[in-house]
Parts: structure tokens; C-alpha cells; sequence
């Protein structure tokens, strides 16, 4: 097996989205009530945060895909 080198920008890339996810659980909405028909509405910030992780994935994609040729 290669030795696995991660570059700065990676390591930094996952230490943020791991405090992220951290926070998201740590600050979750309790539960609605019994009977109550009212799911938890998809938050726009959620969206957010997901276009920029798909955004950043495809520019990483696209550096290292560049680097290679």
C-alpha cells in the first residue's frame, strides 16, 4: 500500500467539516410531539452548506484531475 500523504488543505478541509457536523448534532431540535403531524422543515443553511461541499469536492476534483495530466 502507497503511503497515504494528505496536503494541508485537505487536512484542514476535514477538521472543519467534522466541527460542522459536530455542531449540527450538538444543536439539533428536540422532537415534535406525539400525534403531531409536522415534520422538521429542511433548513435553508442545510442547503447551503451542501452546495458549498459539492462545489469545493468538484474544484478539488478538478485541481487533482489537472495535476495528474
Amino acid at each position: 500500500m502507497k503511503n497515504f500523504k494528505m496536503n494541508t488543505s485537505v487536512q484542514w478541509l476535514l477538521a472543519f467539516i467534522f466541527v460542522l457536523t459536530l455542531g449540527e448534532l450538538a444543536a439539533q431540535a428536540p422532537p415534535p410531539p406525539p400525534g403531531s403531524n409536522n415534520p422538521a422543515p429542511f433548513g435553508f443553511v442545510e442547503l447551503l452548506i451542501g452546495a458549498g461541499a459539492l462545489y469545493g469536492g468538484k474544484k478539488a476534483y478538478d485541481k487533482r484531475k489537472e495535476q495528474k495530466h
